[in-house]
């Protein structure tokens, strides 16, 4: 999983490796990602993509799927 700016910032990290269940969701991936780094700040609902291409949270992800935490930009 690849976390920018300020995610990576709450988790100390910019990349993590998960083990998450076959038949996992984009929702599951968030989920493990909350509970094992105790990311109280992560959102519940953070914008995502896997493989570079936004994902819903329904989305199913497999072995080997580059995972992807955006965080909210702001522009000017």
């Amino acid at each position: 999983m690849l976390l920018f700016a300020s995610y990576a910032d709450v988790i100390g990290q910019d990349r993590i490796e998960l083990d998450v269940p076959d038949q996992a969701t984009v929702a599951d991936v968030v989920a493990a990602v909350r509970s094992t780094h105790r990311s109280a700040r992560l959102p519940p609902r953070p914008l995502v993509a896997v493989n570079r291409r936004y994902a819903a949270y329904d989305a199913p992800v497999g072995t080997g799927d580059e995972i992807a935490v955006i965080p909210p930009v702001a522009g000017g």
